[in-house]
């Protein structure tokens, strides 16, 4: 198989289900206008990421743009409350960071809204192209030497994490039939992670610790969550619920999994060709990759979550990528 028909196979990165402007309640309609302070004329939807509800640049009569968020428990139980995180985000992120500036956000308690600054660019190609990966990378690498502002609200990631980092310890402690369903969805990784269990389940414990540290992380960096702007030789870093403060190395390690998936190369190699991989050790690596895939491997065996149908075989594929990297470490 090429990389090209890697990448094919590879679920998408989107949830499949989106609002249009003309979905939305008309007093949600009005409330947007009100805060964009003109009325909307058209709209171009986002076609990438997960969080279901409405994602779309609106043109103004005045001829502004604004990006516009809007979800409500309708749509998935989850999505406002990460919509209020990433609000927090919003107000924690330090004029170097190349996130898009939220305008305004508001909250009624069942829909919860956020109008951004448009910035212009394109996804990456996929399967990733060397320059395109070189760019994100470096901005990576950038971001990694940023600290959230003063007084933010941001949580620690191994705190945010505590949780979500249980996944091995979870099929440990449950039926047989999770694993031997886990190891059948892994291809030949499966069996290696049949006979590592006791291991993985060890590695997971000593992950929070390898988590902490005093630099912003983004905590969800994949292809559909950056844009490439060419023209101004410019990455953006966009959708930000998951922001923490952690370990500087964290963005670059827990994003190559679905580099690999897409076409970019060797994870191992990128790693420990990048300049944030010094003084890490394959212990503590060892550890955070246990964690990540710990979580990706038991979410993929849960139920689709409401509006969001391919998530689960995209976590399922992280989590293969994520073994193999750790299995050869």
């Amino acid at each position: 198989m090429s990389a090209d028909d890697e990448v094919l196979a590879l679920p998408p990165a989107f949830s499949g289900q989106r609002l249009d402007w003309r979905d939305l309640p008309r007093h949600v309609r009005e409330q947007i206008a009100g805060l964009c302070g003109a009325q909307v004329s058209a709209e171009m939807g986002a076609t990438s990421g997960f969080t279901p509800g409405f994602a779309a640049v609106l043109e103004l009569a005045d001829g502004r743009g604004v990006f516009v968020k809007a979800v409500s428990p309708e749509q998935n139980p989850s999505s406002p409350d990460l919509a209020r995180a990433e609000i927090r985000s919003a107000a924690a992120l330090p004029p170097q960071v190349p996130a898009p500036r939220l305008q305004w956000s508001h909250d009624d308690g069942d829909w919860v809204l956020l109008g951004f600054d448009v910035v212009h660019g394109r996804s990456p190609e996929l399967p990733w192209r060397l320059d395109d990966l070189g760019a994100v990378l470096d901005a990576v690498g950038d971001l990694a030497e940023a600290e959230p502002l003063d007084g933010h609200g941001l949580p620690r990631t191994d705190d945010q994490l505590a949780e979500d980092f249980t996944g091995w310890r979870r099929l440990a402690a449950g039926p047989g039939d999770d694993v031997d369903a886990l190891s059948r969805t892994l291809g030949e990784v499966g069996s290696w992670v049949q006979d590592s269990l006791e291991r993985l389940v060890l590695l997971e414990q000593d992950a929070l610790p390898a988590l902490a540290g005093d630099a912003l992380v983004h905590g969800d960096l994949r292809a559909d969550n950056v844009m490439i702007d060419s023209d101004h030789n410019r990455v953006w870093l966009i959708d930000w619920p998951h922001a923490s403060v952690g370990a500087p190395w964290l963005d670059l390690a827990f994003m190559l999994p679905s580099v690999t998936l897409q076409g970019g190369g060797d994870p191992a190699a990128l790693f420990r060709s990048h300049r944030l991989s010094i003084g890490v050790t394959d212990d503590e690596l060892r550890a955070g990759l246990a964690g990540l895939a710990g979580y990706f491997a038991w979410s993929s065996l849960q139920p689709a979550p409401l509006g969001i149908p391919n998530l689960r075989a995209f976590q399922g594929a992280q989590a293969g990528a994520t073994l193999r990297w750790l299995r050869d470490l």
